[in-house]
């Protein structure tokens, strides 16, 4: 590992909260596409299988945020273990019902009540918040956690879309719920590196997502989670086409590996000017790597196509982070972070559930239209909230980036 990665370790208690942040978040990649593998394996329906994954995805959504603002105002630990046993009864009802074919409306209760897992990625980045706040060490820190969320993704639909195929259908989201519950109490135990809470907020300030730019950020990453929800969805549906449903989870493993690769550079470099700018271009990016998507017609050249467009998506969310510091007084950073991945959630439940009907009505193939309508809308949005995402909250101090690169600005 390069040693601005190890020098994040220096401090105590690291090692041992990344790791059980990554294991609390390998559900993550792992819960929607293990419940469209079951259900569409149980029942062969598509289109039941993405609306109960984006049924699963806008509960997260709308639970998610009000979580993380518990979180903020009492702390980690009295909070996310609660929430997660909601949530691991919750996937234990899904799995019952699947398994026991009972009526679709239950499938779908089930299925919001899982959406009260708690956001792990938010809950590790404000940690490392905690501990390098204002330092150079923030950026490698978040570069540093968007590559173990890549690598969740690479190896999480791997094991889930493989055991549920090779052994029985519940195998996949089961074996999720159960990184879960290890991963947060794991956490939870670890209460030296907890970041203060804030109880003073109960009464006054609002949600972040009052601010104006954190508003933009969300927006603009709902038509960006269409983006990995449909082409979770439509992958599946391709490979099944083709007679190769189990080669799905490695296509999509190289989409979150090309990611993984740019995050892990994009960490080591330090740029100047400003990162509203570099956000942009990297959206614009994502949402141009759709388009040879409806080109192609084999299951190798959609390997090949969707590992260059990951090579947009670390590094953008890099960014996205380094906005929020901009954006959202430190006191509800854990719940801004959260908004953002609520808006890719809810972008998750838009693009599945989208792209699970045009597979019955037209085809796999007509599915990746989906995605590239939603990186489209990504860019529209992105380019009219340009410029509220120049303008900081009053009284931030600018982001680390901003911190931290005062003396490397011609490297832009």
């Amino acid at each position: 590992m390069p040693s601005p990665y190890r020098a994040l370790f220096a401090a105590p208690g690291t090692k041992a909260f990344s790791a059980a942040g990554f294991l609390g978040r390998m559900p993550l990649s792992m819960m929607g596409i293990g419940v469209v593998t079951m259900v569409s394996q149980v029942t062969g329906r598509y289109g039941l299988a993405g609306a109960l994954s984006a049924t699963l995805a806008l509960s997260a959504a709308a639970i998610g945020p009000r979580v993380s603002r518990l979180v903020d105002r009492h702390g980690q630990r009295r909070v996310l273990r609660p929430a997660t046993l909601v949530a691991l009864t919750a996937a234990a009802g899904l799995l019952l019902a699947a398994r026991f074919q009972w009526p679709d409306w239950v499938l779908f209760v089930c299925a919001a009540g899982t959406g009260s897992v708690p956001s792990l990625g938010a809950m590790i980045r404000a940690r490392w918040a905690a501990l390098y706040r204002g330092t150079p060490q923030l950026h490698t820190a978040y570069s540093f956690e968007s590559v173990v969320d890549e690598v969740c993704f690479i190896f999480g639909p791997i094991i889930s879309i493989g055991l549920s195929t090779a052994w029985f259908p519940e195998a996949g989201p089961l074996l999720a719920a159960c990184f879960l519950a290890a991963g947060v109490f794991w956490l939870t135990a670890q209460q030296a590196t907890e970041p203060a809470p804030h109880p003073g907020e109960r009464h006054g300030g609002g949600s972040a997502l009052r601010s104006v730019g954190l508003r933009v950020l969300v927006a603009t990453f709902v038509a960006t989670g269409s983006i990995f929800g449909a082409v979770d969805v439509v992958t599946v549906a391709f490979a099944d086409e083709r007679g190769h449903k189990g080669a799905a989870s490695v296509v999509l493993a190289l989409y979150a590996a090309g990611s993984c690769v740019a995050g892990a550079v994009f960490g080591l470099l330090r740029f100047g000017g400003a990162p509203e700018r570099r956000w942009l271009l990297g959206v614009a990016a994502m949402a141009v790597s759709m388009i040879p998507l409806l080109l192609v017609g084999n299951l190798p050249l959609l390997a090949v196509a969707l590992f260059v467009a990951g090579l947009s998506i670390a590094p953008t969310m890099i960014t996205t982070m380094s906005l929020i510091e901009e954006h959202v007084p430190r006191a509800r950073l854990t719940e801004g972070m959260t908004w953002v991945s609520t808006g890719l959630a809810v972008g998750v439940a838009l693009g599945s559930s989208a792209a699970g009907w045009v597979i019955d009505a037209a085809g796999a193939r007509a599915g990746y239209g989906v995605p590239a309508v939603s990186g489209a809308v990504a860019v529209l949005v992105g380019f009219l909230g340009y410029r509220r995402l120049r303008r900081p909250a009053a009284g931030r101090g600018g982001t680390v980036e901003q911190h931290s690169e005062r003396d490397v600005r011609n490297l832009a």
